[in-house]
């Protein structure tokens, strides 16, 4: 339901498509209700209920607070020429790109509500990733030490396709994971993406092989796959992983 916030059935969020959407703007967006919350937590009132918001971006390079300028390959100057942003966030992680054909997915998330952590949060977001790619023959991973959903993870072919960066503060999380759907990878040689040299990159088109992936059964799927892992957190239920 793209431009509104939706409920889908007992989900412990309210769900936002933003379709294609200015980084800047969406980031001004994201800023916006988390701050709601942690003032909401500070003062001791009622926290507005939790948000995902789903979009799709003109391209654009983020790097995290961590990162290293010398993980951007080209010049501003070129980015310009090509039509790419470069923006400086407050989330983990080193350098990567989102752009058009790629889900970015931003959970503003209370923690307190599910009663995790940063790290089991995190592995349940890449949860929602895996769990989504196995229902297109898609068999993908964790790598120790890299955080995000990779293929052929333990390989020399090891290959990311989706980052995973966030940033919390009294639980409340922003930012979130960048799934390349459709994504245009000749993007990614302006970079090291996510601080490595070693490693690949590929999306869902690639890997199936057979054109591109319907875009918006994709977002569906995985909004389905979020309210079922952070509903079965909230009220502490069974959680059996697909793979």
């Amino acid at each position: 339901m793209q431009g509104k916030l939706s409920r889908s059935g007992a989900e412990p969020f309210a769900y936002k498509d933003c379709g294609r959407i200015d980084y800047q703007e969406a980031l001004e967006m994201q800023l916006r209700l988390w701050q709601e919350r942690i003032d909401a937590k500070i003062a001791h009132q009622t926290v507005p209920e939790d948000v995902l918001l789903f979009c799709e971006h003109e391209p654009v390079l983020t790097i995290g607070k961590h990162g290293k300028q010398t993980n951007l390959l080209v010049s501003e100057a070129l980015l310009n020429s090509r039509g790419v942003q470069l923006v400086q966030i407050e989330r983990g992680g080193d350098i990567t790109y989102h752009g058009p054909g790629q889900i970015t997915g931003y959970p503003i998330f209370d923690l307190e509500h599910y009663g995790i952590g940063i790290k089991e949060y995190i592995h349940t977001m890449e949860q929602c990733i895996i769990d989504l790619l196995y229902l297109y023959g898609i068999r993908a991973e964790r790598l120790e030490g890299a955080t995000g959903v990779w293929i052929d993870a333990h390989t020399p072919q090891a290959r990311k396709i989706c980052a995973i960066g966030v940033h919390t503060s009294r639980y409340v999380t922003m930012h979130g994971f960048a799934l390349n759907v459709n994504t245009d990878l000749s993007y990614f040689q302006l970079i090291n993406p996510c601080g490595f040299t070693d490693k690949g990159v590929t999306s869902m088109e690639l890997e199936i092989g057979r054109g591109e992936v319907y875009f918006p059964l994709v977002k569906h799927q995985l909004e389905g796959l979020f309210r079922k892992h952070f509903t079965h957190l909230m009220y502490h239920l069974p959680n059996d992983d697909i793979l």
